[in-house]
């Protein structure tokens, strides 16, 4: 029998640049609790899709839990960047909630 992982690689090779497939198999991993095979793959998203918005927020938490603060505050700042450049107001203000919570930043304007 065939597991979620699995059948998301399959998937992923019938579309190798799909940037959900890419984004589902490390949230697939995370919750899994392979953190560091979730980190690699949510870190190479970044890189190869940075308008793909909603990485920025799970890489973040993620950097949060494994206590890389200054990785997750980076990551949250360029998330915010990418969601104002992209209009993606629920995303950014998901970022800026998660940001103030580790700074005093006031990132809130539009």
């Amino acid at each position: 029998m065939s597991t979620r992982l699995d059948k998301l690689n399959e998937f992923l090779k019938e579309s190798p640049e799909d940037p959900f497939l890419k984004y589902a198999i490390a949230a697939e991993y995370l919750k899994q609790e392979d953190e560091q095979e979730a980190m690699l793959r949510f870190e190479n998203l970044v890189h190869t899709n940075p308008d793909y918005v909603g990485t920025y927020y799970h890489l973040g938490k993620l950097y949060e839990k494994l206590n890389k603060q200054e990785s997750a505050i980076a990551t949250y700042r360029s998330g915010i960047e990418i969601a104002r450049k992209t209009r993606n107001f629920h995303a950014l203000g998901e970022l800026q909630g998660a940001l103030s919570f580790l700074t005093d930043d006031d990132e809130d304007d539009f």
